[in-house]
């Protein structure tokens, strides 16, 4: 079975958690709980075949962002996550490109 490593980064409070748990369990969360970082299982199928996405949804705070380089030297996969409606939040999401590009060049 094959394998896939995703990591969803993105600033505090723009719903990360809400989009990862919608998206393994079909379940809406409307309550904020902030998020250290939350490992999630999802099977799906690929070309007919089984395979598993280890999602790891991450901290949005500055405290945690030490933590990034291992995330994305680990992670396979990444979701950038912003607020439509917040403009910080999109700019916010530039260094974490830049550094995903970094480090998996």
């Amino acid at each position: 079975m094959q394998e896939y490593k995703v990591v969803v980064l993105g600033s505090g409070r723009v719903d990360k958690s809400v989009l990862t748990v919608q998206f393994v369990t079909g379940t809406f969360i409307k309550k904020y709980n902030p998020t250290i970082e939350d490992f999630y299982l999802k099977e799906i199928e690929e070309d007919a075949s089984p395979s598993v996405l280890e999602i790891l949804d991450t901290a949005g705070t500055e405290q945690f962002a030490s933590m990034w380089d291992l995330y994305i030297k680990n992670g396979q996969g990444f979701i950038l996550v912003y607020n439509l409606v917040n403009q910080q939040s999109f700019q916010d999401i530039r260094p974490m490109r830049d550094q995903i590009i970094r480090i998996k060049r």
